[in-house]
């Protein structure tokens, strides 16, 4: 009894539809025998034939060749008889064979069956007996989804592994615990919301956030402790608001804390924190929702516009394994609020009748809008007026003979006019005449004896209040003694300006002090001005040396 390995989709396209369905066919005949077989005969051939590879050959490519939401008969039962097979193997082989414990096999498995809560039960259940949280590849994944966190562009390679985590994390809480121990996811995904991101993206880290944070509050394993560290650390980020405006996280904590003492204090001021984030939103998707009664009427299929197939696409990033045509239910139950029917889709909770509902059912091909590929993909927005156009920029070479190529050729030089000219030709060149007599003329026109007083700036003339304390004369005068004296005592002994006690009540100090009528401080002051200045220190020299 031997499987063929599942192909992978560059091999599935080659193969005809007839010899397609006779491959479907032997798989489901041969599953089906093993699934029967009794406990002993199921062991030994799970351990001498190739199942293994058949399994997580099916969770790969099936997951790649998007056949977990066909509508095609014996796809569905081949997907189920898959799941039963893995279930088995999982609850009765021990040890659990290698190829099924990594995180690959674990992941697909979660994206393929993610809204199976029997899969869930089985995870959580074989995680704690076979530990494995203990295999290097699980190590190995939360390492490679910090990295691309911190250092990703979110391309397509994040996308995949961060659909692979999300699923895994929704369907065993042991593996979403694990992810939170220690600080590095947290830091990553602070480090990740401070970049700019697109609503996609923004939404994905979102729900990845808040599955792991929400496996910390299971009443199976609860770690109340860690939950409220890792929520101190994201209490001021774009996160929390996230977390508050677009999933049920807040009731979620409210619930888990109540009636615990010490958790309830500890929490208190951190929900009040959370509470400001807190929009009207939120108590939408709690009101009660009227439904017209089915009467078993369709309407005529008529194509889906093209506003809605981008609310579905937003969905289905978020949620793959969901199809079309049941996206289409929850946008029509929530009035095309993606935001809603998020934070439904991972509360699990949804109405009765799209609870029962196919989660797989995709739309038919005509559903698609006629002019989807055309270039007018919103027809039925009205039409705008032309914005203006951004204004020409302008310079004051506009229009001149550069600009209408009409210069002549002899105006035109490539680099310095004059490249040849040195500084010893300038020098050796004669004065023009014309600009001596200039300079002639114009020191001939200036009148030195003219001493005549500028009253300009009198206060009869200014109407304004003009401080006659001192003359300017005195003042200047006044001025110059003080730096004679302060320069004169600096010169002969600098340390008669240092900042002591005793300093101050020197001789010297007294002296200068009596004789500038300047305080201690605008004394000690001049003199860090002096050692901070050079030049002005030059210029008292040379002031001092012409007056002796």
């Amino acid at each position: 009894m031997a499987l063929a390995p599942y192909p992978p989709p560059s091999i599935k396209k080659e193969i005809v539809p007839e010899e397609w369905a006779l491959c479907l066919d032997s798989w489901l005949f041969l599953t089906h025998r093993l699934l029967v077989l009794p406990s002993k005969g199921f062991t030994t051939v799970i351990q001498d034939h190739a199942v293994i590879p058949f399994l997580v050959s099916y969770m790969k490519n099936a997951t790649a060749n998007n056949d977990r939401v066909s509508s095609n008969t014996a796809f569905s039962s081949l997907r189920k008889q898959c799941l039963f097979l893995t279930h088995r193997v999982l609850s009765d082989v021990r040890p659990v064979p290698d190829q099924l414990q990594g995180y690959s096999f674990l992941a697909t498995l979660c994206t393929t069956y993610s809204k199976s809560r029997t899969l869930s039960a089985l995870l959580e259940r074989v995680w704690s007996e076979c530990h494995f949280d203990e295999n290097i590849s699980v190590f190995k994944s939360k390492a490679t989804l910090t990295e691309l966190l911190e250092t990703s562009g979110f391309d397509s390679h994040f996308d995949v592994e961060a659909s692979k985590a999300v699923a895994l994390a929704r369907a065993c809480y042991h593996y979403a615990q694990f992810l939170m121990v220690g600080s590095d996811l947290v830091d990553a995904l602070c480090t990740a919301f401070n970049r700019q991101l697109s609503v996609i993206a923004l939404k994905k880290l979102t729900v990845l956030a808040y599955v792991c944070l929400t496996s910390l509050m299971k009443p199976e394993k609860p770690q109340t402790s860690s939950l409220l560290d890792h929520l101190y650390t994201l209490r001021s980020t774009l996160i929390s608001k996230m977390l508050v405006e677009s999933t049920p996280f807040l009731r979620k904590l409210e619930e888990h804390v109540s009636g615990k003492d010490i958790d309830a204090k500890r929490a208190r001021p951190l929900l009040e924190s959370y509470r400001l984030y807190k929009s009207s939103t939120n108590d939408k998707r709690k009101q009660p929702i009227r439904r017209k009664i089915d009467k078993g009427k369709d309407k005529a299929s008529t194509p889906l516009h093209v506003h809605k197939m981008s609310l579905v696409s937003q969905i289905q990033d978020l949620f793959p394994n969901l199809g079309s045509a049941f996206i289409t239910k929850l946008l029509d139950e929530y009035s095309d609020d993606t935001e809603q029917v998020t934070a439904h889709l991972l509360d699990e909770n949804l109405p009765p009748h799209l609870q029962d509902a196919d989660k797989t059912e995709s739309l038919p091909e005509n559903s698609l809008p006629a002019d989807y590929t055309s270039h007018d993909l919103v027809p039925d927005l009205a039409p705008h007026t032309t914005p203006p156009l951004l204004p020409t920029r302008h310079n004051i070479h506009d229009n001149d003979d550069f600009d209408r190529l009409a210069v002549d050729a002899s105006q035109q030089h490539l680099g310095s006019k004059n490249a040849d000219l040195t500084a010893d030709k300038l020098l050796a060149n004669p004065k023009p005449s014309n600009q001596k007599a200039a300079i002639l003329s114009a020191l001939a026109a200036f009148d030195s004896d003219d001493d005549e007083r500028d009253d300009t700036y009198d206060v009869a003339d200014v109407g304004g209040t003009v401080d006659t304390t001192f003359a300017d004369s005195d003042a200047d005068i006044k001025h110059d003694q003080s730096d004679e004296a302060l320069f004169a005592a600096y010169k002969t002994d600098p340390n008669a300006f240092r900042r002591d006690a005793e300093t101050r009540r020197s001789k010297h100090r007294l002296a200068l002090k009596r004789d500038t009528g300047m305080t201690d401080e605008a004394i000690e002051g001049w003199a860090i001005m002096m050692s901070r200045d050079p030049k002005r220190l030059q210029r008292l020299e040379r002031t001092h040396e012409m007056a002796g």
